[in-house]
């Protein structure tokens, strides 16, 4: 098995090389004793030869065993059970292959029950003398056993190559982010981001509690035109109550509190307190989940290109809920994009978030490249045994 690195350990304390060498070793020790399994039935006569061997030892063990309080001791009926088992066991022996192996077993352990009066040691006797023809079914058992134990084991090998896989595309995307500054000043992205992100929340929170639910549902639908903002659409039968009834005039948060008033105080604001009730409790949750995440920027932000393209879908819904000021905002964090040392920075700030403190440290002290050689070895050399079966 190759060696997979100098220090092959994962981030969690794992042995990827050594969890792959135990599954091969276990993948080979199972094919192993399938072989032996079964150049074992071929010494012994081949497959044929030992299951009829087997089939035989099985009646002949349940024949003792069912006429073994039946056939013992003086009466008529047992005199009757007796001829029964002398005539069923007499018959199992004469059908037997003349080279069967260990025929010699089965005729000694019919001799032990051919007496005209049973006792139970008659049957232990029987018992004893059939025992090297149980080799047929001890053969076929472990014939079973490491089929089994050859099943579990490829699906262990198979298990590893899934977590090899996983491992690879691990180190894969560590070793895409090796070459990234960790010391860069990232926060020069960070800065404009968090302080656009923050307006935006403040002002679309005023936006929410000053503004009516229709407005807010106008907001929500001009945004389906916008593929890099993803609020989500308002459910059609919500949206025409809010549009054709007076209570649309109301914010949501306040159509959120009427919905909980009695029908009688309810009275006071709509003309139909039942329906304002139906419509807005039933859909209360969209309700309670409407917020400016929608309009935030992520971090760590995307490469300019997608990040303007963000921005551009964002200007006129950011302009609706907090004004030009608001705008400004965001179109510095548009301006960063354009700064000779914007890839150098996201990439930085990617880094940084997608690395743990072990992956940093990982990063700094192994041959990743080494690594990602040695799970690729592993992993093909387990794909092939599997598929050498």
């Amino acid at each position: 098995m190759p060696d997979t690195a100098h220090d092959p350990t994962t981030d969690d304390g794992s042995d990827p090389g050594a969890d792959a060498d135990a599954a091969m070793e276990r993948l080979e020790r199972a094919s192993e004793r399938l072989e032996d399994a079964k150049t074992a039935i071929d010494e012994a006569g081949g497959r044929e030869t030992v299951e009829t061997g087997a089939d035989a030892y099985r009646s002949a063990a349940s024949l003792l065993d069912r006429y073994v309080d039946l056939a013992t001791g003086t009466g008529r009926e047992t005199f009757k059970h007796y001829i029964n088992l002398e005539g069923e066991y007499s018959t199992l022996v004469e059908d037997l292959p003349a080279d069967l192996p260990h025929r010699e077993a089965f005729e000694a352990s019919f001799e032990a029950v051919d007496k005209r009066r049973l006792h139970e040691s008659d049957f232990e006797s029987a018992e004893a003398a059939l025992e090297p023809a149980e080799r047929f079914v001890d053969l076929l058992q472990e014939e079973a056993a490491a089929e089994e134990e050859l099943t579990l084991a490829r699906k262990a090998a198979t298990d590893q190559v899934d977590a090899l896989q996983d491992e690879l595309s691990n180190l894969q995307r560590l070793r895409s982010l090796a070459d990234a500054d960790l010391e860069a000043p990232v926060d020069r992205l960070r800065d404009p981001i968090e302080a656009y992100n923050e307006s935006v929340r403040e002002a679309f929170e005023s936006f929410l509690y000053e503004r009516s639910a229709r407005a807010v549902f106008d907001l929500l639908e001009r945004s389906q035109l916008r593929p890099f903002v993803d609020f989500e659409s308002p459910p059609p039968e919500l949206r025409e109550y809010v549009e054709d009834n007076d209570a649309g005039t109301y914010s949501i948060p306040e159509l959120l509190e009427y919905a909980e008033y009695s029908r009688s105080k309810l009275d006071h604001y709509v003309d139909d307190p039942d329906e304002l009730k139906r419509r807005i409790a039933t859909r209360k949750t969209f309700l309670e989940r409407i917020d400016a995440t929608p309009l935030t920027l992520s971090w760590p932000p995307a490469d300019a290109t997608t990040l303007r393209y963000a921005i551009r879908d964002r200007r006129p819904l950011v302009e609706r809920v907090g004004g030009q000021e608001l705008v400004e905002t965001l179109l510095a964090v548009r301006e960063r994009t354009f700064d000779d040392d914007y890839e150098r920075l996201q990439t930085a700030a990617s880094a940084l978030d997608q690395l743990s403190a072990a992956e940093r440290e990982r990063l700094q002290r192994r041959d990743i490249d080494a690594e990602l050689q040695g799970i690729r070895d592993a992993r093909e050399e387990l794909e092939a045994a599997l598929a050498d079966g």
